[in-house]
This record gives C-alpha cells, sequence and structure tokens, in this order.
C-alpha cells in the first residue's frame, strides 16, 4: 500500500511538471515559428521580449518584433 502511495504521487508530480513545461505547439503551427522564436529556451516557460509581446497582444505578433538572431 506504502508502494502504491508513492508510485500515485510521482505519477501527479511528474504529470504536472509536463503541463507546465511545454509550450503550447498550437500557437507554433499557428505562426509557423519555432519555439525559441518567443522562449529563452525551448521546453521552459520562461519568455523573450518578442514571447512577452506576443503574450500581451492577445497571442498576436503583429506589433512584436522578430528576436534577434533571427
Amino acid at each position: 500500500m506504502k508502494l502504491f502511495r508513492v508510485l500515485f504521487v510521482l505519477t501527479l508530480i511528474s504529470g504536472s511538471m509536463i503541463s507546465l513545461s511545454t509550450a503550447k505547439p498550437e500557437y507554433s503551427k499557428k505562426e509557423g515559428k519555432n519555439c525559441k522564436y518567443c522562449h529563452v529556451t525551448p521546453g521552459k516557460p520562461d519568455l523573450n521580449d518578442t514571447g512577452k509581446c506576443y503574450k500581451d497582444n492577445n497571442h498576436s505578433l503583429e506589433k512584436c518584433k522578430a528576436p534577434a538572431g533571427s
């Protein structure tokens, strides 16, 4: 029974981490950009300036400047 509890808790923790750490693929598909276009590190929630602009402008790149190196 103790093993079941431990496995259950680990499953909940790992499941919540996956949902928090992944970007939304529909944004990448919609804009035709890769994850690094808006994220500092792909798979992490940290946004670069372009990503912050995208978020602040109702998920539109219309008013956003492309990140350096793009």
